[in-house]
Formats: C-alpha cells, structure tokens, sequence
C-alpha cells in the first residue's frame, strides 16, 4: 500500500514535468491543473483537512504576491536605466571589458549573479541579471539561462547562509535523536561540520559551472549550435570558477555559512575583471550571436532592450554613474541582511503583514515588504530619477511598463506557489500519511539502500523544484536525510555528508524550480515559455546532482573509486553535450 501512496504522491511532479516540459504548456496551465491534482490527492486520499488546504492556498497567494513585488522592481530599475539611457553605457562598459559573449555570461551570470544571491537569494539573481544580459545584447532566452545556471554553486550559501542557519539548522536543532547522535557536538559545531562539506562539494562540481554555461551559450544560441565552440573558452572559465570557489571555500571554513558565496563572488569578480581587460586567458576567437535578423523567434521575448534600439539622442554617462544603481542595490541589500539594527526595524511587527493561524490551522503567512529586494529595486529606480536627471514622464513610462509586464507573470505564480504549498502540507489530519514530498523521498530511500548518496542530491533538487527554495527545501527533507543515514549506520561525519548532500541537490534544483524560471522569464517578456527554459536548464541541473552524489559517496566510502567515477562522469557529460550541433529542429528540442 505504501508504494501506492508513493506513486499517487508523483502525480503532482508528474503532471507539471509532462505539461510543461513535454508538451510545451504555459506554467500558468500546468500549474492550474497540477494544483486541482493535489488538492484532490490531498483531500480525497490523504485525508487532509479541508481547512489546511485552504489556509495552505491562500499562503501560497501571499507567497506569490512577494514574488511579484520582487519581479515588478526589477522590471521598474530596468525600464528606468533604459528610459534615461544609462543602458548603452552599462552595455558599452562591458563591451570595453570583453566583446566575448563568452566573457561576458561569466562576469555577469556567473560572479555578478553570485553576488546577489550572496546577499539576496530568493531568485533575485534572476531578477536582476536576467535583464542586465538582456541590455547588453543576449537574446531573453539566453539570459534566462545563463541566470538560473548559475543558480546552483552560490545558493547553499545566499541570503547570507539563510539555506543553512535556517534550512539545515531546523532540521537538526531541537531533536533528542539527533543530539544523541553527534554528542559530543552541539547542532552549532555540526552544522559547521555540514557547512564545511556542501563547500567542498559545490566547490568541486561548481568549478566547472562557467565552462558548461560558456557551452551551453554557444551550443543553443550560436551560429554553429556547438558546444565545443564554448568550451574553447575553457581557460578563462576554468579561471573564473577558480576565481570565486576558492576564495569561497576557504571562507566558509573560517568564517561559516553567511559569507562565502557573497565575498567569493567580491573577491571573484575583483580577479576576474582585472584579468579580462588585461587579456588573460582570453580565447583566440571573439564568440558573438548571429546578427539579431537571423535570431530564431524562440529566442526573444516581449521585452526589447537591444542596443540597436535604444535612443541615440539619449544622454551618455560614466560607466560607473551607468552602473551604480545596481551597485546601490547590492549595498542596501547587504546593509539590510547584515546590520542586525537595520534588519530588525524592516522585519519588526510594525514593518510586517501576518496572518496567524489561517483557518484555525498551524500555517501562518506573513509579508515584509520594506525588507523585501523588491523595495530595494524600486528604492533604487527613484533614485535614478536625480542620478540621470530623469523628468516625472520618463519615469511613470517605466512605471506603466514595468506593471504591465508584472500583470503578465501572475497567473502562473498566483497558481504555481499554492500548488506547491498544498503539496507541503498534505499529511493526513490523523497523522497515519505523511505529506507527499515525504512520502516520495522515504519510498526513495527504501529503493536506494547503501547507495543513497548517490539519491541523496536529487530529494534536495525535488524539494527545491516543488518548494521554489532551497531553504524549504532544507526544512522539510534535513531531518529525513539525517534519519536514513543514522538507519545505514553512519558516523557523525558521514552523515554530515548525507544532510551536505540535500543542501547540494536543493541548490541545483533552484535551476529548474517553476519560481524562478516564472520570474526570470517575466523580466525578459518571455511568459508561457516555461518549458523551453526548463529543458535547457534541466542539463546541468542533472550534471551537479549526479556529480554531487558521485562525490558524496566518494567522501563517504573513502573509495577512490567513486572519485573517478566522477571525472568519468564530467568528462561524459561535456562530450555528450559537445556531440549534438542542434542542426535539425528535433535535435534543437530534445537533444542533450
């Protein structure tokens, strides 16, 4: 009977990855039927109370609602920096760096996009550069890509180490079993003891993220569809992935979860920069699109930023006045996370919006919405107006513009986000079911046995793709990590690995979570177009969760083995993808 229960808890995951990914359905379709699915499953099945399917749908209203607010101020900064015409200087300065299209994804996605989910998290990252690589010339379906690949290394550690202090930390803190079981260790010293193993293994796996997004850049959106054409960029990829995982590494093994990904990505792009307008590690041959007249129609979106038709009447800035109101916004979002005065006042009673107990149930839903990097954008957009001198007409066209575009984006979230909070909280009101997405990993884990490392990733990226968090992730499967390892007789530092694992996993599944890819394509004017994202992105996504659990089995057996297998396995991977052209429209589609 159990593994019913288990199949019948894959039919959500099931209906949304056939609806969008393989027939091609709008996330607000595949998301509407998939939520009628589970709310069935929950109350004719589970057993749920009617109740908490309510209050779990209308949380996941006020969920999506933050998420559109985030998606609008991104949107608002943009239309602003494009209505004052300080967008052909911030495309101009990055020009001047390297015309390399190849360069750029890098400095932009890879180490600027680090930076934001170092201090921000929550798919800002996409928020924010999606748009930027959209004004300096990408195609929209290039620079939705390009952000949610790099949604993966620096995510275990974003929101300044929210994933781990928070995600990890509730699953572990609190639980005579667990205290038990790493005694002497307090959950503070081993949580530093899981922290220390997801850098080893994002730093591993993450290394080589830049050379698959250089790959990936050229494989679907070059002349030639060749992955190897990207792959020539390898030196300076390899060097930008050095650049930030090593710095990132050594600081979350010295300073702990809240840093790394935000001062690898400061210290990474400092070395990376310099090194691009010095020459370093520069391929012999400058990689750019074909011109925008032979751009397949797949690859735009509504949104046109190009540079071709941006006002060459309008004034010219500094490269730096161009830039600075990101560099605002990265530094109002540090300010906010990390001054606990200022953190505090933004996220006190007066600053919040709750809603307690929905329903008479246990779900509470709350909103902050000065706290949230959606304030910080718009913050930031009105500060435009005296940077570039804007006039008040200039600025509501923004205005309209970004609404607009917002409008566009909520249905698929005002579905998708109550779906995924109904799959949460679906265990049986007399406690005999636990929810679905436990149900799925204990069915896993009795499948998997002595090789659950090697399953281990892929829970943490199914959490992240249902829940749109690696920190929800984190929440609801920790524990369960903890538990199986404990069952195969594990030691304290084994199953340290284990829970590194689901953080692992949680991360790489930010790739190919229905949020971000919602969000990311918003910002660009690519709605309905969920699916076309998700099969690119689900490529590296599935090389960092088979990687991670080759490694994680590695560190635990202590078997050299498991180590090679993982080179095998990387240089598998990138031969595979270096194989396919993309020539015929069959292959564009399904081809790795």
């Amino acid at each position: 009977m159990t593994n019913v229960y288990t199949l019948l808890a894959l039919a959500p995951i099931a209906v949304v990855f056939v609806l969008m990914v393989v027939l091609s359905r709008s996330a607000k379709t595949s998301m509407g039927v998939a939520y009628v699915v589970t709310a069935v499953l929950a109350l004719a099945v589970w057993g749920t109370q009617p109740t908490v399917v309510a209050a779990a749908t209308v949380h996941g209203l006020v969920t999506a609602v933050t998420l559109l607010f985030i998606v609008f101020g991104a949107i608002l900064l943009l239309n602003t920096l494009k209505e004052s015409g300080a967008l052909h200087a911030i495309r101009q300065g990055f020009m001047d760096v390297s015309p390399d299209r190849r360069i750029q994804v890098i400095i932009v996605a890879w180490l600027f996009g680090s930076l934001i989910e170092g201090s921000s998290g929550f798919g800002t990252p996409s928020a924010v550069g999606a748009p930027l690589l959209l004004a300096l010339g990408f195609p929209a379906m290039a620079a939705v890509m390009a952000v949610l690949v790099i949604q993966s290394t620096p995510v275990s550690f974003g929101a300044v180490g929210t994933p781990m202090i928070v995600g990890v930390m509730s699953g572990i803190d609190n639980k005579t079993d667990v205290a038990q079981a790493i005694a002497p260790l307090s959950p503070v010293e081993y949580l530093q003891l899981i922290v220390a193993d997801v850098a080893l293994l994002h730093a591993s796996i993450g290394l080589f993220i830049p050379l698959i997004l250089c790959g990936l850049l050229t494989r679907y959106f070059g002349a030639e569809r060749s992955f190897t054409q990207g792959l020539k960029a390898w030196r300076f990829a390899l060097f930008a992935g050095l650049a930030f995982t090593v710095p990132y590494y050594f600081i979350a093994i010295t300073l702990g979860p809240e840093f790394p990904s935000m001062l690898g990505a400061m210290i990474g792009l400092a070395i990376v920069i310099t090194g691009a307008r010095k020459g370093w590690f520069q391929p012999k041959e400058v990689f750019d699109f074909p011109p925008r007249s032979q751009w397949e129609s797949q690859w735009l979106g509504t949104l046109s930023l190009d540079a071709d038709e941006q006002d060459t009447s309008a004034p010219r800035f500094s490269v730096l006045r161009a830039f600075s109101p990101y560099l605002l916004v990265v530094l109002m979002l540090i300010v906010t996370r990390i001054i606990p005065e200022v953190k505090a006042f933004l996220t006190g009673p007066i600053a919040t919006i709750k809603f307690s107990q929905l329903f008479g149930t246990n779900i509470t839903s709350s909103a902050q919405f000065l706290y949230s990097p959606g304030f910080m954008l718009i913050l930031v957009s009105l500060a435009c107006i005296a940077i570039f001198r804007m006039n008040g007409s200039q600025y509501m066209t923004g205005v309209r513009r970004s609404a607009k575009t917002m409008l566009d984006a909520a249905p698929a979230l005002l579905l998708a986000v109550p779906m995924v909070q109904v799959f949460i909280n679906s265990a049986s009101a007399d406690g005999s079911l636990l929810s679905m997405p436990l149900m799925l990993a204990q069915g896993a884990a009795a499948i998997a046995g002595e090789a659950w490392p090697n399953f281990s990733p892929w829970v943490g990226s199914l959490g992240a793709f249902i829940a749109g968090s690696n920190t929800v992730s984190n929440m609801m499967f920790a524990y369960f990590q903890f538990s199986t390892a404990q069952h195969l007789a594990l030691n304290i530092d084994q199953t340290a690995v284990v829970v590194a694992l689901q953080a692992v996993g949680g991360a790489a599944g930010n790739m190919i979570c229905v949020h971000n890819v919602v969000a990311a394509g918003a910002v660009v004017g690519m709605m309905n177009r969920e699916g076309e994202i998700v099969r690119k992105t689900l490529i590296p996504m599935s090389y960092y969760a088979i990687q991670a659990g080759l490694l994680g089995q590695a560190l635990i057996t202590g078997n050299i083995l498991w180590g090679i297998a993982a080179v095998v396995w990387l240089a598998a991977f990138l031969g595979i993808n270096s194989f396919f052209k993309g020539t015929a429209p069959v292959l564009r589609s399904v081809a790795p």
